[in-house]
């Protein structure tokens, strides 16, 4: 391989930083890199379709759709999301604070692990309407 293209959002901390990595090992393998943008469907099949004819090249896809473990992520863009139930978790405090004003010494009080979980998925994107 003599070339390598790069799927990436450079908009975000994270498609900068992972582009700056990968553009930094390639020197010392041999590797020209290029990027392809991801703002829309058109820049991402323009670009990889062109990169796509030349001989002896590589895509490297960064940033894919996969599971968190928080609803914002989802939210941003992410695929799925299972984690603790932040407002459960944020809320049972309050019950340690009450039992430590009752007397209790914190010393005595058990670690406490979620035992709410929550899941997320994305929703579609809606396709636009059709024209007549």
């Amino acid at each position: 391989m003599k070339r390598a293209a790069i799927v990436r959002e450079a908009g975000t901390a994270t498609g900068t930083g992972q582009f700056a990595a990968i553009q930094a090992a390639t020197p010392a393998l041999g590797v020209e890199l290029s990027a392809i943008g991801v703002r829309d469907a058109g820049e991402i099949e323009g670009g990889i379709a062109a990169f796509a004819r030349s001989p002896n090249s590589g895509l490297i896809v960064t940033g894919m759709p996969t599971a968190y473990f928080a609803r914002f992520v989802v939210a941003a863009g992410g695929l799925i999301s299972y984690g603790p139930d932040f407002l459960d978790v944020h809320r049972r405090p309050a019950a340690y604070v009450d039992r430590i004003l009752k007397g209790e010494k914190p010393a005595d009080l058990p670690v406490q692990a979620p035992t709410k979980y929550e899941a997320s998925t994305c929703r579609p994107r809606s396709s636009p309407a059709p024209t007549r």
